[in-house]
């Protein structure tokens, strides 16, 4: 149509038309390009039928008009979003189910309240659930942090320290013969004090097929499970849970003492496992299933996962950044 036209009117005429259409397309691609504001990451809270609880999720282009994404529940791994609608502030988008249990997919309604997204859910009871969202904070840092004094988090005494994550369920974890055992399963375990960037060094053994895992800043959780001699993957020992899969599996096995290194800067992570380094600076997106909360730009605990399976601490030294 532009093309027809050019050809009937003079040169110097059709060399502005021409200039034109090129400014217009221009403006058509960057207007494709330009970000919606829901694509990015999102701290949740969901309002739950007793208490609140922590979810989160990110919204990425696929091409220059779809918009998919990746969704953490309350519990579990992360999740893919195959379709998000976005319109005049408004956002929708469903995730698959986490366990055989519900077959249905979990649908989310919301819209912008100034900077904060509000919305609404149900859960596998078909209850109205609310919940509002807001923009998860890069963590970026402008400088390598100065190391502080170590702290040793278990005292071979006792529980000093450490706070049981529920209540209501009865604690397992006690100290024998000078180690931080998980006796009985049920309860996860907390440290009273709050750590931002730090260095954690830790020893620590398990039977035959046991689960646990440590949880830095209470909100990410590194992996650790009876995995010996299989393929690594973001599930297993080593790996940041539902995120980052370690380079190379290099669990030891079941009985034996082991070692894990953290490295957490922002969300910057690095891990060696039996001092082989299995992830290597990577970024960690947001949180894992099971966090006590989805604030990210707070300092959090330590968080040792005692719902699961058995596991013996022998050694527990955290390094704080400054």
């Amino acid at each position: 149509m532009l093309s027809t036209r050019v050809c009937v009117l003079r040169i110097g005429s059709g060399l502005l038309l021409l200039s034109l259409a090129s400014t217009w397309a221009a403006d058509e691609d960057k207007s494709a390009r330009r970000e919606p504001p829901i694509v990015g990451r999102w701290d949740m809270t969901v309002q739950g039928p007793e208490r609140a609880y922590p979810s989160w999720f990110e919204v990425r282009r696929s091409g220059y008009t779809t918009l998919v994404g990746s969704f953490v529940g309350q519990f579990g791994s992360a999740r893919p979003i195959a379709h998000v609608e976005f319109d005049n502030g408004h956002v929708r988008f469903s995730v698959p189910p986490q366990w055989e249990h519900r077959k249905d997919d979990l649908g989310f309604t919301g819209q912008f309240d100034g900077d904060t997204l509000r919305g609404e859910t149900t859960d596998e009871k078909g209850r109205r659930l609310m919940w509002t969202a807001r923009r998860a904070p890069s963590l970026k840092r402008t400088r390598q942090p100065s190391w502080g004094e170590p702290v040793e988090l278990i005292n071979g005494r006792d529980l000093t320290g450490w706070k049981p994550r529920s209540s209501g369920v009865k604690n397992g974890w006690i100290v024998q013969d000078g180690m931080l055992v998980n006796s009985v399963p049920g309860n996860d375990l907390v440290t009273e004090r709050k750590f931002t960037d730090f260095k954690l060094h830790a020893e620590f053994r398990y039977p035959r097929g046991s689960n646990s895992g440590i949880y830095m800043r209470g909100r990410y959780e590194a992996q650790i499970e009876d995995n010996y001699g299989d393929e690594p993957e973001c599930h297993k020992i080593g790996g940041i849970y539902g995120f980052l899969s370690p380079s190379v599996n290099a669990a030891k096995k079941p009985g034996e003492w082991q070692t894990l290194d953290i490295v957490l800067v922002g969300r910057v992570v690095t891990i060696a496992l039996n001092g082989e380094r299995v992830i290597d600076r990577q970024t960690i997106p947001g949180i894992t299933g099971g966090a006590l909360e989805s604030n990210e730009g707070t300092p959090g605990p330590i968080m040792l996962q005692g719902d699961h399976g058995p596991i013996d601490f022998r050694r527990l030294t955290l390094t704080p950044g400054t």
